[in-house]
């Protein structure tokens, strides 16, 4: 029998006001225990220890991920693992945070004692107050629901949803109380767009040496223009006897000529370039090249040290290459 398309909506929708309702319900229990969790992890000399079995595991996992990217370093590890060796990986500088619905996950209360034994700090998460994980937690945040999403009460749902956002409150707390920066973000992800935008610099992308394009100010037009069109970056640096440039020859700056009715055969490219130019530090970030060639319309920077001599060039080709657009 094919399904029924208002019978599957409904559904959907019933999944969605349970779980938002769950969600709803943690507001009060952003409170001292909360707080006190808080604490203690920022207090931690060592890492946040993440554990949980099934799919508070699964939950527990992207917790760590996000506490460590977002300046709480920490990590996940298994229960069932621990008690046949990785509970070496914890250590008494941690704190142990152990996700468990029900507060009795064995795998769990197995590795409990131990963990009291060395001093490390014990926060749980789970859905009920009253049960051995809560009781023997030195803190215990409260994540339980009134129901499970699922029709059946069975299948972990709403109670899932309500840890992971509780998680998610512990590392924005952490990251702000930690003053963690957008630049902070990005060096926990160098691999992704806001770590290139973020890290990456104008000497890392801009051309050297023999790949700039570079004329002596008195040098022939016809020179510039083999320059421009050797180095492939639609304009070239004019640079005086002293290596400092004083200019840049560009493709508009040709079709002025043109316009002007300059005799491009006799003419010398000083008398035709831009004096100056648009010009950027080589330890300045890439974005803000970005955002200098945006603003003055052009597609390409001349790059000066602080002595004013010319180290570099780039054009908004090489910062698409480097995924900084």
């Amino acid at each position: 029998m094919a399904p029924n398309p208002a019978q599957l909506r409904k559904s959907g929708l019933s999944v969605v006001a349970i779980e938002g309702d769950a969600v709803k319900a943690l507001a009060a229990r952003i409170n001292s225990d909360f707080v006190a969790a808080c604490q203690h992890m920022l207090a931690c000399t060592g890492r946040i220890v993440v554990t949980g079995m099934g799919k508070s595991g699964h939950v527990g996992s992207k917790i760590a991920a996000t506490l460590a990217s977002t300046g709480s370093p920490a990590f996940f590890v298994h229960p069932g693992e621990a008690s046949h060796g990785d509970l070496g990986m914890i250590t008494p500088s941690d704190v142990v945070l152990a996700l468990s619905n029900s507060g009795e996950t064995s795998e769990i209360i197995t590795i409990v004692p131990l963990i009291k034994r060395m001093g490390a700090p014990l926060i749980s998460m789970t859905g009920k107050r009253d049960s051995t994980l809560a009781r023997e937690a030195d803190v215990d945040l409260d994540v339980s629901v009134a129901k499970e999403a699922c029709p059946l009460d069975l299948a972990p749902t709403a109670s899932t949803t309500t840890a992971l956002v509780m998680g998610d409150a512990l590392a924005i707390a952490l990251l702000e109380a930690r003053g963690f920066t957008a630049e902070d973000f990005a060096m926990s992800h160098p691999g992704g767009s806001l770590g290139r935008r973020l890290l990456l610099r104008v000497h890392d992308i801009m051309h050297r040496g023999d790949r700039i394009p570079v004329v002596a100010s008195h040098a022939p037009m016809r020179d510039a223009l083999m320059e421009m069109t050797d180095k492939g970056l639609g304009m070239t640096a004019v640079v005086d006897a002293n290596g400092r440039a004083v200019g840049v020859f560009t493709d508009g700056d040709l079709r002025r000529c043109l316009d002007r009715g300059l005799d491009v055969r006799n003419a010398t490219v000083d008398e035709a370039m831009t004096p100056g130019g648009k010009r950027i530090a080589p330890d300045r970030l890439a974005v803000e090249a970005l955002n200098l060639m945006e603003e003055k319309k052009i597609n390409a920077l001349l790059v000066i040290d602080d002595d004013g001599r010319l180290c570099g060039a780039l054009n908004m080709h090489d910062l698409l290459r480097a995924g900084v657009v």
